[in-house]
């Protein structure tokens, strides 16, 4: 892996006109933020080495390389999943690939189904912590101490500054977030009414299909991790329920303004 890492860090190197402070993650119709990317470089994931192509709708598939609130970023405007037939390696690997760009901050959105009573369609929940119910580890079998410890703590895997500072930028803007748990589950199919009710049974506040593995390994790496879930569907209805992937775009684009003015001004106060 720490070839694959360095090969695919060179490559990108070659367009970056200076190291980025700040990693992005944007997922499904959350990938407006990269038009306020200013000085921008982009690169197809196809042109990547060892990058896997983005398959999913609402994924753009590419890296792109410039400066947000005036600090340098690399963003991934369209993440990885394991249910594409992916490995968590291959998964997690643009993390390990920004880490060796000079990142020390990584910043996630993703879509997500609420499964408390209190949120709304459109809702922002500020991800306080994790509860992993995906069926593989990105950590699984031999570490490599170069990338991190063998038993990396995930006591605290959301940094709750980065938390303070984007409640008090969504304050002074009027934006209400919520808090929550984040269910990280494999996909691709959206959770049955009894799935929804054991989530929420276990402590979820929200249900997604990416993410817990990106964070994982962004606490391995050493980074600080905020994520943000905008909430595309409410899954505890037990009637109309019915949730397709266009609706969770549509949701995701409605409420995209408001994460990406949360987005920008944070990157600008690291």
């Amino acid at each position: 892996m720490l070839a694959e890492i360095k090969e695919a860090t060179a490559y990108i190197q070659q367009f970056a006109k200076e190291a980025p402070g700040v990693g992005i993650i944007l997922g499904s119709g959350l990938g407006n933020l990269a038009g306020d990317i200013t000085h921008t470089v982009e690169i197809s994931y196809h042109d990547i080495p060892h990058f896997p192509p983005a398959t999913v709708e609402g994924h753009s598939g590419k890296l792109i390389l410039g400066r947000l609130g005036g600090r340098p970023v690399v963003a991934m405007a369209g993440r990885f999943h394991y249910y594409e037939g992916l490995s968590m390696q291959q998964v997690t690997f643009p993390v390990r690939v920004m880490k060796a760009l000079g990142i020390h901050t990584l910043l996630i959105s993703n879509a997500a189904g609420g499964m408390n009573k209190n949120f709304r369609v459109g809702d922002l929940m500020v991800i306080t912590d994790h509860i992993n119910l995906q069926p593989e580890h990105p950590l699984r079998g031999r570490n490599i101490a170069e990338l991190g410890p063998r038993f990396p703590d995930m006591s605290e895997p959301y940094a709750k500054p980065l938390i303070a500072k984007a409640r008090a930028i969504a304050g002074a803007k009027g934006i209400s977030l919520h808090s929550g748990v984040y269910v990280g589950v494999q996909g691709p199919t959206f959770e049955t009414r009894a799935e929804y009710r054991y989530m929420h049974a276990i402590g979820g506040d929200a249900v997604g299909m990416s993410t817990v593995p990106e964070v994982i390994v962004a606490i391995h790496s050493g980074l600080r991790v905020f994520a943000m879930s905008v909430i595309t569907d409410i899954g505890i209805r037990e009637e109309d329920n019915v949730i397709t992937h266009e609706e969770v775009l549509a949701a995701a684009k409605a409420a995209e303004p408001h994460l990406t003015y949360i987005f920008s001004e944070l990157v600008q106060q690291l």
